[in-house]
């Protein structure tokens, strides 16, 4: 490429870092991957569409859609180096628009980033929260009043927004190597750990069985179009495929990273975190009373109900909004390196100054999401809220949208031969018989299932 930055400066070859070790790598696609879609949207959702019959139609969009094209855009970012408009600039024949693609995925990234950095702000705030005892009861009367007085006080709300992007940013501005891998590297498995903990002791509740049930037992019946167009929107979301985070993180990859073991074992280890998830708040939904489609409200009425019967329930509360901070933390900065990456790179900004823009257009974006449980919570765009609109916008026509796309580029654009050759590491693995079946499912199976589930799902066909 030959395209130059207003600095004068070609704007793929600015000088970039990436991941220190392999470890760093999976640490930081983990982190990216594994974040508040799976404490806070996997149930909140599996709840909303009937428990079991949902999870069912979610595991197969994560293994038959989302880890195939999760591999190709992590192999595009790896092969180019560059940010996402720059890596489809390269890969692609001139002249030809794929690298719209990468446009939709930073205008993807922004628009979940506006209703996202919402949530983290309730979790940042629910930290303090638990730190001061306030919220540790039984009775959902109480639980529910609390969360409902954090979201509708604008005040609040906005604060904890901003500040949330204050502190994402602060880590992005550090870069790669001493940001995103030193700050992931450290928590990812300390996350594991305090998830399986709280899943001992929601499993010891009363009416465990019935919460597993729920969850693991299906009813068919339930299961609908557009059941589906939301199991695979989610299943992008969680995995950050679509909207440019993969090709970003890939970008960054070592050249001698095994793509498809880490590919796999991102989606395992986000696979099983919602599962630990559901486990540790089901059981509680039904112990104590909850509605399982209480909305994107489950995860803050349930869990300090959970701890309000057990030993120590206020310090474990304390441990697990922790925990919950430390998941936001991840994918926040997965999706905020997105449009700060292609501000550095595109437009020759240094990463202090492209980080302050992106904040700045959030506190923008983000506010309009930050008061739709207050003061915009009359204002409605098609019958939803504005955050309602950009989580249902972004998950269920953007993501899959761009993963359409970026399985047509691979499939019918970029070939075989340059597919087969990227993935084997360019000869140093053997792995020709996977790389030929995950290339037909990049160019006959994925594009379909994708198009077929979002027409099915918007009731256009």
């Amino acid at each position: 490429m030959n395209e130059k930055s207003p600095m004068g400066q070609p704007a793929a070859e600015l000088p970039r870092a990436g991941f220190s070790s392999g470890f760093g790598v999976l640490a930081a696609t983990l982190g990216s991957a594994v974040g508040l879609g799976n404490i806070w949207k996997f149930p909140y959702l599996t709840g909303a569409n009937g428990g079991a019959g949902f999870l069912l139609v979610y595991l197969l969009a994560t293994l038959v859609i989302g880890l195939p094209v999760m591999m190709a855009e992590i192999l595009l970012g790896r092969e180019a180096k560059a940010n996402p408009i720059s890596t489809l600039q390269a890969l692609a024949p001139k002249r030809q628009p794929w690298w719209l693609i990468g446009v939709a995925g930073m205008l993807g990234a922004f628009l979940i980033l506006s209703f996202y950095s919402e949530v983290v702000a309730w979790v940042f705030a629910y930290v303090f929260k638990a730190l001061r005892g306030s919220i540790l009861s039984s009775d959902p009367r109480v639980t529910e009043a609390a969360f409902n007085a954090l979201i509708s006080d604008p005040l609040q709300s906005l604060l904890w927004q901003w500040g949330v992007l204050v502190f994402i940013g602060g880590i992005l501005v550090l870069g790669v190597t001493k940001g995103i891998e030193a700050l992931t590297k450290k928590l990812m498995p300390i996350l594991f750990l305090l998830l399986l903990l709280l899943c001992a002791f929601s499993l010891s509740l009363d009416k465990a069985a019935e919460g597993l049930a729920f969850l693991f037992k299906p009813d068919f019946s339930k299961i609908s179009a557009s059941v589906a167009l939301t199991a695979m929107g989610l299943a992008f979301f969680k995995l950050s495929i679509g909207m440019g985070t993969m090709m970003t993180y890939g970008s960054y990859f070592r050249d001698d990273q095994n793509i498809p073991v880490t590919a796999f074992r991102v989606m395992c280890a986000d696979l099983c975190v919602s599962m630990l998830a559901g486990i540790a708040i089901f059981p509680a939904v039904f112990t104590f009373g909850f509605a399982p489609a209480a909305g994107p409200a489950l995860v803050f009425i349930t869990i300090p109900a959970v701890f309000s019967q057990i030993p120590m329930g206020q310090g474990l509360m304390v441990v697990f909004f922790v925990l919950t901070a430390v998941a936001a933390t991840g994918a926040m900065l997965s999706l905020m390196e997105v449009p700060v990456v292609i501000l550095h790179e595109r437009l020759g900004l240094p990463r202090t100054r492209a980080t302050l823009l992106t904040i700045l257009l959030l506190v923008f974006l983000g506010a309009g999401c930050a008061l739709s449980n207050s003061a915009l919570a009359d204002f409605k765009v098609l019958g939803m809220t504005l955050f309602d609109l950009s989580d249902f916008v972004s998950s269920n026509i953007i993501l899959p949208a761009g993963g359409i796309f970026l399985a047509v580029f691979v499939g019918w654009v970029w070939g075989m031969d340059k597919f087969r050759l990227a993935l084997s590491n360019h000869g140093q693995l053997h792995n020709e018989k996977l790389a030929r079946a995950v290339f037909f499912v990049l160019r006959y199976v994925s594009p379909v299932l994708i198009l077929v589930v979002m027409l099915k799902g918007l009731n256009l066909i």
